[in-house]
């Protein structure tokens, strides 16, 4: 069997474009489980997980849950919010008392940038990164590229736009290395206060103007304004940034072309996108979340198989 270049999965940076493609491949044979009558298989009977998660998620931990239980992993669920992280106990005391339970995966979002990497380096158990802070969200990224993949055939030559606060979004950061490494031509759109000052130094295009960068672009990914993460304002207020910034049908309409639009959720409609964009047919909203099972599954699968091997 082929297998990853990683033991880990902590960013879209550490995997090579086979890597990238392997786990497409793998996805594409666990899609065919997912739509089955009896959407399991067996494969990872004897695999534990722990599910560690230390900022609120809700699609991103479902994904992952259900993913494992589609492959029948054992799963351990944990929430920060509930647990002696609040007392006080530190990232290494809290992994290691769930690992002395024997687990061998652990998926874990945090909210600091880095914290999978470090975990990784200090625990006898494959580390998954559902999201460190505004650093990057390796998942999210795969399926998203796999998603273009699927409607579009392809992603490489195609021209991809993510659209909002790229400042701290760590979907917009791990989009851009793996669109890249696919062949794909990335642009960013917002007002200047949410575009980091460092991004022309990632090989991307930079427009401030939503329009151009539409009549631009094959896919615009428009990104949720992440209000949690601002302690400052970077805007005026919410409608100001939707009337620069919001997607609406009519500019979708009146577009030369017919475009893609994804996002990553949860969607504040009427912000960033309207429902009657969400719901149409150039939207791949809900096929991006169906593929997040399926590429999770994969990421997952290939990842145990090394274990296994060890």
């Amino acid at each position: 069997m082929d297998s990853l270049s990683v033991d880990h999965l902590i960013g879209i940076k550490d995997l090579t474009t086979n890597d990238i493609e392997l786990i497409f491949k793998t996805a594409d044979a666990f899609k065919q489980v997912i739509n089955r009558p009896i959407k399991k298989v067996p494969s990872l009977r004897d695999i534990t997980i722990a599910n560690l998660f230390f900022e609120n998620s809700t699609r991103t931990r479902l994904s992952f849950e259900l993913a494992e239980k589609r492959l029948s992993a054992d799963t351990v669920n944990f929430s920060a919010a509930s647990s002696s992280v609040k007392k006080g106990e530190t990232l290494i005391d809290t992994v290691n008392n769930i690992l002395s339970m024997k687990v061998d995966m652990v998926v874990m979002r945090h909210p600091n940038p880095g914290a999978a990497k470090f975990l990784s380096e200090r625990i006898n158990a494959t580390v998954i990164n559902a999201g460190d802070g505004t650093h990057e969200h390796p998942t999210q990224a795969l399926l998203d590229a796999y998603s273009i993949r699927e409607r579009l055939g392809e992603v490489k030559g195609k021209k991809v736009v993510i659209v909002g606060d790229i400042l701290h979004s760590r979907v917009a950061l791990s989009n851009i290395f793996c669109l890249q490494k696919l062949g794909a031509e990335v642009m960013v759109c917002g007002p200047t206060t949410l575009v980091p000052r460092y991004i022309h130094e990632l090989g991307v295009k930079v427009e401030h103007n939503l329009q151009r960068a539409l009549e631009w672009c094959d896919v615009a990914n428009m990104l949720r304004i992440q209000l949690e993460r601002q302690e400052i304002k970077y805007f005026p207020s919410l409608r100001e940034y939707s009337m620069q910034y919001g997607l609406n049908k009519e500019i979708l309409d009146n577009l030369s072309k017919e475009i893609v639009v994804m996002h990553p959720g949860p969607i504040n409609r009427g912000v960033e996108i309207t429902s009657d964009v969400a719901d149409s047919v150039q939207s791949i909203i809900l096929p991006q979340v169906e593929n997040g099972v399926a590429i999770r599954m994969a990421a997952i699968y290939l990842l145990a198989s090394k274990i296994k091997r060890e």
